[in-house]
C-alpha cells in the first residue's frame, strides 16, 4: 500500500502535467535510471552478432581524411536490414552541394556487414561514410546495460561521434527525397531544430501509400496532441551544439514504457519546450509502415484497408518511380 506521501505527490504530478511541470526529488535530478518505472525485462542473452568489434571508413578514392567538419552528418543505427541499401542510396543521390558524412553502427544484428561495403563501392565525393560496431550490445535487451530497446546508446555515441554541428536521422528501412537535406539546412538558418514531413510506404512493396496527416505532423498537433505531438526521427534534424541536452535521451525511454522503444518522445518534447524549432514545409521522407506497431489499426482505418492491401500486392507505380520523379513534390 502507497503511503499516503506518495499518493498525494501521485496526484500533484497529474495535475502538474498541464503546465509542463512535474515533481522530481532534488536527489533524483541527475538520476535519470530513478525516474523509468517499470521496464520491459529481456529473457536470456542473445548471442547473434556480426562478429568482432570493427570501424570502416567508405570514402571517394580521391577523398583524403579531414579534420574539416562536414556540412551534415546522418546517424543511422541499424541491424543490417537490406533495405539500408535503398537509404544509403538515398543519401548519396541528396542534392545538397556541401559535404555529407554518414555514421552507421550496429548494437546487434543478425544481417550481413558486407552489405555495408557492397552499397559503398561507389561513395559520392562529397560523402564519406563511417561504420563501426563496439563488439557487444549496449542495450539490455540483449544483455547491455543502457535501458533503450532500440539500440542502447548508439545513437547518443554515433551523434557525439559525429563531425557536423548539423544531425539527420535516418532507420535503414526508409529513405529520403533528393532534397531532404538541402531543405533542411535551409530550414535552420535561424533555428536549432527542423522537421520535415513524410509519406507512408508499405513495408513488402515499398510503395508509397499517401501522406502522414495524422501522426508524424510537428508539435502539439496530430492525433497525438494531447501528449505534446511526435515528429518521426526520421524526419528531424538538429544543431548537435545547440541542442546538446538532448543527446543523452535518444537512450532514455519513457517512464514505464511498455517496449523501451520510445526515448525519440522524450528527444521531441525537450526539443519542443526548450530550442527554437521550424518545419520545412515539405514531404521528403519516405517511411515503411511497421504492421506490428499499436496504432497500425487504427492507421488502417485512416488509410483505406482495401487501399493498403493493393498497395501491397505492388499494384501501385514503383516506389523508386516516385521518391526521384518529383511527382510528390
Amino acid at each position: 500500500m502507497a503511503s499516503w506521501k506518495a499518493r498525494a505527490a501521485g496526484f500533484a504530478d497529474v495535475w502538474l502535467r498541464h503546465f509542463d511541470v512535474g515533481l522530481v526529488r532534488r536527489s533524483d535530478l541527475w538520476r535519470w535510471s530513478s525516474q523509468l518505472g517499470r521496464q520491459p525485462q529481456a529473457h536470456g542473452i542473445s548471442a547473434v552478432h556480426p562478429g568482432g568489434p570493427f570501424l570502416r571508413v567508405f570514402s571517394a578514392q580521391s577523398a583524403p581524411m579531414r579534420q574539416e567538419p562536414f556540412d551534415f552528418a546522418v546517424i543511422m543505427p541499424t541491424t543490417l536490414r537490406p533495405t539500408i541499401t535503398d537509404a544509403l542510396r538515398s543519401i548519396f543521390e541528396q542534392d545538397l552541394s556541401g559535404s555529407v558524412q554518414t555514421l552507421i553502427g550496429v548494437d546487434w544484428s543478425d544481417g550481413d556487414p558486407l552489405l555495408i561495403e557492397d552499397a559503398c563501392r561507389d561513395v559520392p565525393a562529397n560523402h564519406s561514410v563511417l561504420f563501426m560496431y563496439p563488439g557487444y550490445s549496449t542495450s539490455t535487451r540483449h544483455g547491455g546495460l543502457h535501458p533503450a530497446w532500440d539500440g542502447g546508446v548508439l545513437r547518443t555515441v554515433l551523434c557525439y561521434l559525429a563531425n557536423s554541428r548539423r544531425l539527420a536521422f535516418l532507420d535503414d528501412d526508409n529513405w529520403w527525397a533528393p532534397q531532404h537535406l538541402s531543405s533542411m539546412r535551409k530550414a535552420l538558418n535561424g533555428y536549432d531544430w527542423a522537421y520535415a514531413r513524410r509519406w507512408f510506404v508499405h513495408p513488402r512493396s515499398r510503395v508509397p501509400i499517401c501522406e502522414d496527416v495524422w501522426e508524424s505532423i510537428g508539435p502539439g498537433q496530430g492525433i497525438f496532441a494531447a501528449n505534446g505531438g511526435w515528429v518521426d526521427p526520421n524526419c528531424l534534424a538538429f544543431d548537435k551544439l545547440a541542442c546538446e541536452a538532448v543527446l543523452r535521451w535518444f537512450s532514455i525511454p519513457l517512464r514505464n514504457s511498455p517496449k523501451a522503444m520510445d526515448a525519440d518522445r522524450n528527444v521531441l518534447r525537450i526539443l519542443s519546450t526548450e530550442f527554437k524549432g521550424v518545419a520545412t514545409g515539405e514531404t521528403t521522407v519516405f517511411y515503411a509502415v511497421n504492421e506490428g506497431d499499436p496504432e497500425q489499426p487504427s492507421r488502417l482505418d485512416r488509410i483505406g484497408h482495401d487501399r493498403y492491401r493493393s498497395l501491397g500486392l505492388g499494384s501501385g507505380p514503383n516506389s523508386r518511380e516516385i521518391a526521384w520523379s518529383g511527382l510528390f513534390r
